[in-house]
């Protein structure tokens, strides 16, 4: 998924003629503190709450100072990429444009949420296990190795670590709601298992049986 396939069909940037009190009122429907000012297909910036108020909101945008720079993506750019300048920048949308420089859209931080909360390593039923452990010691290719040997299979993994530590946290979703087994082989490669949880559908589940069970026992 590259940034141009999740342009915002919805939110619109500002012209240099809109005032201030536009650009609230803009922000408070689509609910976003930020948005583009664009003059003839040119992003001239991005901007803030914080710009409109510390300026006359009776006042054209395009007269403002605005404290943001000129952040923005190419459409061609990976939404990884997208996702980092909205973390690097604390926006609530991203600007788009071409190789020429030329807006093109916007996309949203619900557009964000939405696309990765719609992704298969989200919605496929399964579980997940936090390994914590040196960065030293990281091998993707050893930790599959373990867990299908579970007849397993991992969805997706992310890394969690800090640029003055020499330890990290390895989240992994895999396609098995009971993980007992694996988190038990893991432990015997010696894998630090931090934290492991399980679909409440399957934990609910379970409990039933066990309920079941005791009642069946208690009936005897």
């Amino acid at each position: 998924m590259i940034a141009r396939e999740l342009l915002s069909q919805v939110v619109m940037p500002l012209k240099t003629s809109d005032t201030g009190r536009d650009a609230l009122n803009y922000m408070y429907i689509f609910h976003v503190r930020h948005l583009p000012i664009v003059n003839n297909q040119q992003l001239l910036g991005l901007i803030s709450e914080d710009d409109i108020m510390s300026n006359d909101v009776d006042e054209p945008v395009g007269s403002y100072d605005l404290s943001l720079s000129r952040p923005y993506v190419l459409e061609t750019d990976h939404l990884y990429d997208v996702v980092k300048m909205s973390a690097d920048f604390q926006l609530s949308i991203i600007p788009v444009v071409d190789q020429e420089d030329n807006f093109l859209g916007l996309i949203t931080q619900d557009d964000l949420i939405n696309y990765f909360g719609n992704i298969g390593a989200f919605t496929e039923p399964g579980s997940v296990i936090v390994l914590k452990m040196s960065k030293h010691d990281y091998s993707l290719a050893e930790i599959s190795r373990i867990i299908e040997s579970e007849n397993a299979a991992i969805l997706s993994t992310f890394i969690t670590s800090r640029p003055d530590s020499t330890q990290m946290d390895v989240t992994i979703k895999v396609n098995k709601q009971d993980i007992r087994h694996i988190i038990a082989t893991l432990e015997r490669y010696e894998y630090v298992v931090k934290a492991s949880f399980q679909e409440r559908e399957y934990l609910d589940e379970t409990l039933k049986d066990r309920y079941e069970a005791l009642m069946s026992y208690l009936n005897v």
